[in-house]
């Protein structure tokens, strides 16, 4: 079988790629390198199963030959990186999401959507489920982001209803791993990098606000399941790991686990950042049998030891980020 993976130099589009070449599918990789990096797939170029085109989702999308699955990944993914490129975050969300259904459309092909727990915006309702509709500030500075991964939901349910497209919308919940860039913003980079510095690990708000963080593999695995299982069209999943961490807690795990002398430091909040964050997973758990495996301190030993040697790397430089 063949598929198609939409950012795929990206953190979890690397990841994707990977499991999918494991799994005996043949693999077309498109990206244009804004957030996504040529070393996450630089060990899988010569692999005659898999197939690179630079290429940017936003223009009018050909692809020769049969495709039974489409994975729309592309996407700007932390605060930083949609800040940076707010209107080709909007573009790759919107115009990026009805070029690739329609490439779906043309192939009948299978469509997962990636979108994300942002499209609950600063909840109200905890932990959220797939019901819930969101508390989204549409001209804030994160609604590029939000607002492109609604829209490419409501667009990916057109096509479903009008054209039959079978189409599947992963809500990712925050997630970490190998590959994360370190300037990404994010937290999980953003506190190993500073960390394995002895740098000020700095903290926007007072610490309390909560996150839930699912390690890449497990993730990828989900995505997995969503995409070859029969009689999954236009259903909507949480993806995640609902077990709930403050901020200040993962900070200090962190400098646990990396034995780092760092000071945490306390900013001013960014803003509508949400306060809460955690995933009602009881539908996929039900579907798909998937539940995350990974233990949070696990997974970050992986993390920090991947950060570790590439930190050790020649050219590793100081970053600063603020954080999602």
């Amino acid at each position: 079988m063949r598929v198609l993976i939409t950012g795929v130099a990206g953190f979890i589009g690397s990841h994707l790629a990977e499991k999918f070449l494991e799994e005996n599918f043949y693999v077309i990789g498109m990206d244009n390198f804004i957030t996504g990096s040529p070393d996450n797939i630089s060990h899988l170029i010569e692999n005659p199963n898999f197939h690179f085109i630079k290429y940017d989702v936003t223009n009018f999308i050909y692809v020769s030959g049969k495709i039974d699955i489409i994975l729309h990944f592309a996407s700007p993914a932390s605060p930083k990186d949609y800040f940076k490129n707010p209107i080709h975050t909007m573009k790759v969300g919107s115009i990026g999401t009805l070029n690739t259904l329609g490439l779906a459309k043309e192939k009948k092909a299978r469509y997962v959507l990636a979108s994300t727990s942002e499209i609950y915006g600063d909840p109200l309702v905890h932990p959220q489920t797939e019901t819930y509709w969101g508390n989204v500030n549409p001209i804030g500075p994160r609604g590029v982001y939000d607002e492109a991964k609604r829209f490419a939901e409501a667009l990916s349910m057109a096509y479903f209803r009008e054209h039959k497209v079978d189409v599947r919308i992963a809500r990712i919940f925050n997630t970490y791993g190998e590959r994360m860039r370190e300037d990404d913003g994010r937290i999980i980079p953003s506190f190993i990098s500073s960390a394995l510095r002895n740098q000020p690990i700095m903290i926007y708000g007072d610490g309390k606000q909560t996150r839930s963080f699912c390690y890449v593999k497990d993730l990828v695995e989900a995505i997995f399941k969503m995409s070859i299982q029969d009689g999954l069209e236009g259903e909507v999943f949480n993806v995640g790991n609902p077990q709930e961490f403050t901020v200040l807690e993962v900070a200090n795990i962190i400098k646990e686990l990396t034995g780092s002398k760092s000071e945490i430091v306390f900013e001013p909040p960014l803003q509508d950042d949400p306060k809460r964050r955690k995933p009602d997973i009881s539908k996929i758990k039900r579907t798909l049998n998937w539940e995350p495996k990974t233990p949070f301190k696990d997974g970050l030993k992986k993390t920090i030891d991947w950060f570790r040697k590439k930190l050790e790397s020649p050219g590793a430089n100081e970053k600063s980020a603020d954080q999602k």
